[in-house]
């Protein structure tokens, strides 16, 4: 077996200190890891999407049984892919999108930063192509593209919605997904290919070992497709360094005296105390998501969007609001006249169950409802109510009803293309009341 990187000779509580700070700095990562690990790696998952560098998309309505990622989105359905930039960029090209459909192209590294957007806010629906290079290449700027990405890590998340309007305009959804398309720059410019790049030996994802000692493998594997390191985490990886954390390098437990690993488990112990009394009391994901410029080393917040709903939009472009309530009691979120959510685009709000955040499964197969519902009733001074609970709001406000467990349930609101008044937080999602 190959020797761990050498350890330095530090205090009980320095160890600890230093597992705690590098848990917090990892958690979203693994948590990323195990979504592409078994969409781009894993040949026997029901998520993969066929390996690197291809599209899937899934042009369907999610229902309960879809458990690809948390809190999933039933309103655009997804295409996923993963770009594996070791070898060279990769070309994004995209056909022109009608001017009344919404469309966005989501880019993630893998700190879970969103790194760049394609679509109807960024970009605009007409074609194009784009570029997007990782952290190492050197090569030539190529002429054409209309924006060239550069990213932080050798393998990046590309997420797209597509909007839909109801179970029959499904067809024209996929038209849309059809025009993704996903080429290596060689290919693109008709020359010979470079070198491939070395094969990775991916880690299988086991939740039990991430949540110890051996995390720090995923982190190692992790890092070495994120190097050089950001300038401003430069200190801190030497800092990692003292307890085995090194990117690429090999993690075996078994060669670590069982004081520091007691020490490492305890930093790790105090990390997960941390990132759940933080996740008990954050009802509101607006802010959650972004850019490394945005987000910096604040590295909880990033923890607590990926364990409450990985790969969320910036702010600019989706407001994301909710609450947990239970079901077991009937209530009712009524919107003003001029107070529904403020959408360039469209808006939404989604039921989820807790502890787990998938979709409910409920008699009427309903999971969602927004401003595309054709059967929504408003109220006659132009206002609107909807109806959250396990039973039935009675006869005449079914149409506006969101069935929940009978328990603790979780709503979440998204608002694509907000204003700025809720950019702002100037306006704010009404508070769930009783059925009157």
């Amino acid at each position: 077996m190959a020797a761990n990187p050498i350890i330095t000779k530090i205090s009980r509580s320095e160890a600890r200190d230093i597992a705690k700070s590098a848990y917090l700095y990892a958690f979203a990562m693994m948590e990323s890891y195990n979504t592409w690990y078994q969409q781009a790696v894993l040949k026997t998952s029901p998520a993969y999407v066929g390996g690197f560098n291809t599209f899937r998309h899934y042009a369907q309505l999610f229902t309960p049984e879809n458990r690809d990622v948390v809190t999933p989105n039933n309103d655009t359905p997804y295409s996923w892919a993963w770009l594996d930039l070791r070898a060279e960029p990769i070309v994004i090209s995209v056909s022109a999108v009608p001017k009344e459909r919404y469309y966005v192209l989501q880019f993630i590294d893998l700190f879970t930063y969103n790194c760049a957007y394609i679509g109807s806010r960024a970009t605009g629906n007409n074609a194009g192509d784009y570029l997007m290079a990782g952290p190492q290449w050197n090569g030539r700027l190529a002429d054409g593209f209309k924006k060239v990405f550069r990213t932080e890590t050798q393998i990046v998340g590309v997420l797209g919605r597509t909007q839909l309007n109801g179970p029959d305009d499904m067809e024209n959804v996929k038209r849309v997904q059809s025009g993704f398309r996903l080429t290596p720059l060689s290919a693109f410019e008709k020359r010979p290919a470079p070198p491939a790049a070395p094969a990775l030996h991916f880690p299988p994802y086991d939740k039990a070992k991430e949540a110890t000692h051996d995390f720090i493998g995923y982190l190692n594997f992790l890092l070495s497709l994120a190097e050089p390191p950001h300038p401003s985490e430069v200190a801190l990886r030497k800092q990692f360094e003292q307890i085995g954390i090194v990117a690429g390098a090999p993690w075996d437990a078994r060669k670590v005296d069982t004081a520091t690993l007691a020490a490492i488990d305890e930093g790790v112990k105090e990390a997960q105390v941390d990132l759940k009394a933080r996740i008990d009391v954050t009802t509101n994901s607006s802010g959650l998501f972004g850019s490394r410029k945005l987000l910096g080393q604040n590295y909880l917040t990033r923890d607590i969007a990926a364990a409450m709903g990985l790969y969320g939009n910036d702010l600019e472009e989706a407001w994301y609001g909710g609450f947990v309530a239970d079901g077991s009691k009937l209530g009712q979120l009524r919107f003003a006249p001029g107070q529904l959510p403020p959408a360039k685009f469209f808006w939404s709000i989604t039921l989820y169950t807790l502890p787990d955040r998938f979709l409910y499964a409920n008699p009427l197969e309903r999971y969602s409802l927004g401003d595309r519902t054709q059967t929504l009733q408003y109220d006659p001074d132009g206002g609107l109510t909807i109806y959250l609970g396990h039973d039935s709001p009675g006869a005449g406000r079914e149409n506006n009803w969101l069935p929940a467990p009978a328990g603790p349930y979780n709503v979440v609101t998204r608002v694509y293309g907000p204003s700025e008044a809720a950019i702002k937080g100037q306006w704010k999602l009404p508070a769930l009341a009783p059925l009157k």
